[in-house]
């Protein structure tokens, strides 16, 4: 029944009109004469374009990702996505332009500052590996895995997150003082898994499974609520601080960091089979839904409150890359949760959120335009001849709006209510995941049920 109802929104997951919203950004850089070295990270609060990011920087592996998303959307469920809305766009084009835009992102296998190798890896090259058995992305997969583990501590039981951190309200400067682990380093763990289950390396495999399970222990609350970040000391392993970069207050439940728990555990869940890693990422799932407003459109901090001026409140910034994160998590706790022979909500849960972003937050789509000339030809004279294909932008270059980067009163940065590159990535594989549960198509085909009996009715 929740399909037949909402299907029309949840269609627009499947439309050429976002692969052209892709498109459009991704074929600004095709005609430059060598690979990105920038990458889109987010468009300021009422702006349309992206403000964008040195390769280093930990979100640059999520537009390549979205633009391999669409590429195994070609691959694998084409038939489906025919029939929902044909594209302009040649597969060919699509898997040149991945290519194209990760061409300069190897190198970052390399680096030794980040725990966010996960997050700048594994979106495209895991795909690269998987569609094309490209072996030179499986190395960097191997380097950059090999390089995440170098920051795991056998003391603290976890991997560093960050080597320093300075805020307008602390400042850790030294890695040999204070060793930081922050929520988002569960989503890193996948790479880990990832490569112990390609090459057997079981130092991977218990590294990962143990920075969950001291995850677990020092970074939930009581009430599955979740703690940005928690301080250590490096020689003992004990908590010496718990704390927030991007939360309301120390003590909030910071709504991004409660979804990178959902999703992360049960990632973890998926590799280890061990059920408590599941009941965890089920438990912060419930959290997160109880905590949900009817909207299903989470804000930033559950436990925001607006400041009031002039005795006139205004409404919390909404965070829909949480949103999208949350929809992805609890798709993996129902497949989880159905292999178990159990009954579950998640997938209802996940529908719900995701038609709320379909239906609010989708910016003014993109449109494919194709562009003719006329050329001589020896066997039919003058003949109209596609050109080039252009992109209308519609509205704003993201296919999100209503996301928040950070609204902690004391960040360095400080934005909220905009696009955001992995929101949109999030979205994409929320989509390709439920093509592949099956769930996909049968959104696609409500949709051109409805359209039938409409045309009847007329």
């Amino acid at each position: 029944m929740f399909l037949d109802s909402r299907s029309f929104n949840l269609n627009k997951l499947y439309s050429s009109l976002v692969e052209a919203k892709i498109w459009g950004v991704a074929s600004k850089a095709l005609a430059k004469p060598s690979p990105p070295l920038f990458y889109p990270e987010y468009t300021k609060p009422g702006g349309t374009e992206y403000v964008y990011r040195e390769l280093e920087f930990w979100t640059s592996g999520f537009f390549p990702g979205s633009l391999y998303l669409l590429l195994e959307r070609r691959r694998k469920y084409n038939g489906v996505l025919v029939r929902a809305s044909p594209s302009d766009l040649h597969e060919t084009q699509l898997e040149f332009a991945c290519k194209w835009w990760t061409e300069n992102l190897h190198q970052n296998a390399h680096l030794g500052t980040t725990h966010d190798l996960g997050f700048m890896i594994a979106p495209w090259a895991k795909l690269a590996w998987e569609l094309n058995r490209d072996y030179k992305a499986f190395d960097t997969l191997q380097s950059s895995a090999k390089m995440l583990l170098s920051r795991f501590s056998d003391k603290v039981g976890l991997i560093r997150s960050w080597d320093t951190c300075t805020t307008k309200r602390y400042s850790f400067q030294s890695p040999e003082v204070d060793f930081m682990t922050v929520i988002d380093n569960m989503m890193n763990l996948d790479l880990l898994f990832y490569m112990a289950a390609q090459t057997g390396n079981q130092s991977m495999y218990d590294a990962a499974v143990q920075h969950a399970r001291t995850t677990q222990r020092t970074h939930l609350r009581a009430d599955f609520s979740t703690i940005h970040l928690v301080v250590f000391d490096p020689a003992t392993g004990d908590v010496t601080q718990r704390l927030t970069n991007q939360g309301y207050t120390d003590t909030s439940c910071w709504t991004r960091g409660q979804t990178w728990a959902i999703a992360g555990f049960a990632e973890t869940y998926h590799w280890t089979r061990d059920e408590s890693f599941l009941a965890t990422a089920r438990s912060c799932a419930d959290l997160f839904l109880r905590r949900l407003p009817p909207s299903f459109i989470p804000p930033w901090d559950f436990d925001a409150v607006t400041e009031e001026e002039n005795g006139e409140g205004s409404k919390e910034p909404p965070d829909v890359s949480a949103a999208m994160i949350a929809a992805y998590g609890m798709l993996l706790i129902h497949k989880a949760m159905s292999a178990l022979g159990e009954k579950s909500e998640y997938l209802l849960a996940a529908l719900r959120i995701t038609e709320a972003v379909c239906g609010s937050h989708m910016n003014k789509a993109a449109r494919f335009e194709t562009r003719t000339e006329e050329i001589q030809t020896v066997e039919h004279g003058p003949v109209q001849d596609a050109s080039v294909l252009g992109v209308d932008m519609g509205f704003g270059e993201t296919i999100l709006n209503g996301a928040t980067i950070n609204n902690h009163e004391f960040a360095p940065r400080r934005w909220a209510d905009h696009g955001l590159v992995y929101a949109d990535y999030y979205f994409l594989l929320v989509g390709n995941l439920l093509l592949e549960m099956g769930v996909g198509e049968l959104i696609v085909e409500n949709v051109l049920q409805k359209a039938k009996r409409n045309e009847v009715s007329t």
